[in-house]
């Protein structure tokens, strides 16, 4: 990817509102090389980045861990929660510990969640459901299952729905049951492009850290576009810009993702076991829980 002539360098950009913070006030064309926005859901950034079409993104924890050894982690980015994320929705007609053996709809959309309500369903309860692959659509979802999940802009709209089905939100469910908040969204780049242009990098690192910090400050432009685009109430986004979604990667989130992780691998859900490799300018850091 970093020996491209004449290209823009390529950086994802995750089609949901729970990243608006980190792009609000990122501007590509102040970025010191030519470089362009590529908005698509996670599982298309996913395979974009998988496949080196891409050369940084946010990216499903679980794509991160999936291509680990090709990919390093921007620092102080990602899209975590230390409790209710509200977006990350499982909607069933009975607790989700009774239908541990069920069958469940998955959205089509992100790999990460998909795989969190697995190790759930199979650690947390002791299941083993049936799982198919849907489009976002709650009641088509519903139709056939006893649950449906669903993530990003549709569960929060999904929520707001008076439909009459028990509404579990996984970031919760993780939290009371490991003790650890649930990382969502990495900020991964092609570990051979990091190593080609540092400079670059420090530099996109800052405009994501400084976009990030300005838009915690003052919520209310979020607030704004959120209720204008999507509906709902401005109490409801600046609760979940605020509260919700944390933005940061400190250790208590790399120690949650490595728990993550380490289940997935457990589970047969990765083949290998993963390292979290952080880059900083000049140098990549190895961290290991």
């Amino acid at each position: 990817m970093n020996n491209r002539e004449n290209e823009n360098i390529l950086i994802g950009k995750i089609k949901y509102s729970n990243v608006w913070p980190v792009f609000h006030y990122f501007d590509v064309t102040r970025l010191p090389q030519a470089s362009q926005l590529v908005t698509e859901v996670p599982s298309k950034l996913n395979r974009r980045m998988l496949g080196g079409t891409l050369d940084i993104s946010p990216v499903s924890s679980f794509a991160y861990g999936y291509g680990s050894d090709r990919f390093v982690l921007l620092p102080n980015l990602s899209v975590s929660s230390d409790g209710p994320v509200n977006s990350i929705l499982l909607f069933s007609r009975k607790p989700p510990e009774q239908i541990a053996n069920g069958r469940i709809a998955l959205t089509n959309t992100s790999a990460t969640s998909i795989n969190l309500l697995k190790i759930i369903m199979e650690k947390a309860y002791g299941g083993k459901p049936d799982y198919w692959d849907s489009e976002p659509d709650l009641e088509l979802m519903m139709a056939e299952s006893d649950a449906a999940l669903l993530i990003g802009d549709h569960a929060i709209q999904a929520s707001w729905r008076d439909h009459g089905y028990i509404v579990t939100d996984l970031g919760e469910v993780w939290k009371s049951w490991t003790g650890y908040g649930m990382t969502f969204a990495v900020w991964a780049v092609q570990k051979s492009f990091a190593e080609a242009n540092s400079d670059y990098l420090s530099e996109v690192t800052e405009a994501f850290v400084d976009s990030k910090r300005k838009s915690l400050s003052d919520v209310s432009p979020l607030v704004a576009k959120a209720c204008a685009e999507l509906g709902g109430t401005a109490e409801y986004w600046r609760h979940y810009f605020s509260q919700n979604i944390r933005y940061d990667f400190d250790e208590s989130h790399r120690q949650g993702l490595s728990l993550y992780f380490d289940y997935a691998y457990e589970m047969g859900l990765l083949d290998h076991r993963v390292n979290l490799e952080m880059w900083s300018h000049n140098s990549l850091t190895r961290v290991k829980e």
